[in-house]
């Protein structure tokens, strides 16, 4: 079984619970706000949920983690992101508000709901900021859909499976779903989703990860969009993996030439792991619609 999300933590033995009360006891979650646009979209025979917050700009939308939703990911963040642009977060399949339907989990089928999610909303180009499996699809629709995306923010995602920290996939055929009961992704998918089936959400999700395959380095370095690249020091993937997938995105070069800095960007958050790298807050406020921001200098 493969791969990438905190459930690869869980597997390994790490007490995911209680690290993770630990990073939602330090999160501002409770920030976002409350006049937000909230419905749901018909794609590909899903009701999706959808939140709409701020106006202005080039939209932003937020892909959250695996067993996550809009605001387990994002939610001590959107105050500060939409102060000066519309954000829009989706609660993707069997995720948060959005109910499951009978059909397998599937990353293809992730990337085809998000980007009927985008045609359904009037988005037609928009930047992406996703966190862990929301930053590796926020990747795929980058690589499959270029013209839909103008800047991408990828939090905590390994792009190849021999990126994650050696020995952390071993056990994961031993993963039950009960093993995450009690979490708060458990607690607040109970709470949040219309009918809710954790097992059943669980099991969709591994066989999902037992068919991901790597994406090629060949597709990253034919990325035109700047991407800022963000991971925990102590984060599922390695530093090194991390500072690789920044290289195949334009980054790693010297900067005081005349070429100058690239428009890529790389940031490494400190004493962050996995699990709580969503939850640096203060730091993300800074970095990410500075990036954002960022008046990019001409293609060459």
């Amino acid at each position: 079984m493969r791969r990438r999300s905190f459930i690869a933590a869980a597997a390994a033995g790490i007490a995911i619970p209680s690290v993770a009360e630990t990073a939602f006891a330090q999160s501002p979650a409770q920030e976002t706000a409350v006049t937000a646009k909230t419905g749901y979209v018909d794609v590909n025979g899903l009701q999706m949920y959808y939140e709409s917050h701020g106006k202005g700009g080039v939209p932003l939308v937020l892909l959250h983690g695996a067993f996550s939703s809009i605001h387990n990911s994002f939610g001590g963040l959107i105050p500060t992101l939409a102060a000066t642009r519309q954000v829009v977060g989706f609660d993707l399949q069997g995720h948060g508000r959005t109910a499951d339907i009978d059909r397998p989990m599937t990353h293809d089928g992730l990337v085809s709901d998000i980007v009927a999610g985008l045609d359904a909303l009037g988005l037609e180009q928009v930047d992406f900021f996703g966190y862990s499996n929301g930053a590796f699809l926020a990747l795929l629709v980058a690589i499959r859909h270029p013209e839909r995306v103008r800047k991408l923010v990828v939090l905590s995602v390994s792009t190849r499976l021999d990126g994650i920290h050696p020995g952390l996939m071993d056990g994961l055929g031993d993963m039950q779903p009960s093993m995450m009961y009690g979490s708060p992704w458990h607690t607040e998918y109970l709470e949040l989703n219309p009918k809710p089936d954790f097992d059943r959400l669980f099991w969709k999700k591994s066989e999902m990860d037992k068919g991901i395959k790597d994406i090629p380095d060949a597709d990253l370095q034919a990325l035109k969009q700047p991407v800022l690249v963000m991971a925990g020091d102590s984060d599922l993937p390695t530093v090194e993996h991390v500072a690789q997938v920044f290289r195949l995105v334009g980054g790693g070069v010297f900067g005081d030439t005349p070429a100058g800095l690239p428009n890529s960007q790389l940031a490494i958050l400190p004493g962050t792991s996995h699990v709580s790298a969503p939850y640096q807050t203060e730091l993300l406020k800074l970095i990410v619609p500075a990036f954002l921001d960022k008046q990019e200098k001409p293609a060459a």
